[in-house]
């Protein structure tokens, strides 16, 4: 699958998602752009979006978008925390669907 990491989690938790294309918001050039442009740009390159925005759901239309969204709920976005949820992230790409959102809580 083709995954986007959001510009607020740290780039090297690619390393975590082995199997699957890999790229950062800062790498496509859409560094700054607000989530339902984001959105709307990267369903049509990528089939999932990895934040650790936890309002997203609420301030955008998800099923809307042809790309599933996955939240990271973890204490804070930093890696030492997003790392370990990574295992879960990896375990449930093969079942999303376009316009999906999941949370993954440690």
């Amino acid at each position: 699958m083709k995954i986007l990491l959001d510009e607020c989690l740290d780039w090297r938790l690619r390393r975590d998602l082995p199997g699957h294309e890999v790229k950062t918001v800062q790498e496509m050039g859409w560094n700054g752009i607000k989530n339902g442009r984001l959105l709307a740009l990267a369903q049509s390159q990528f089939d999932v979006f990895i934040t650790g925005d936890l309002n997203l759901s609420f301030q955008q239309n998800l099923p809307a978008f042809s790309i599933a969204v996955v939240v990271l709920k973890a204490e804070r976005i930093r890696l030492v925390h997003t790392r370990p949820l990574m295992r879960k992230v990896l375990d449930s790409i093969p079942s999303l669907k376009p316009g999906q959102l999941i949370t993954i809580t440690p």
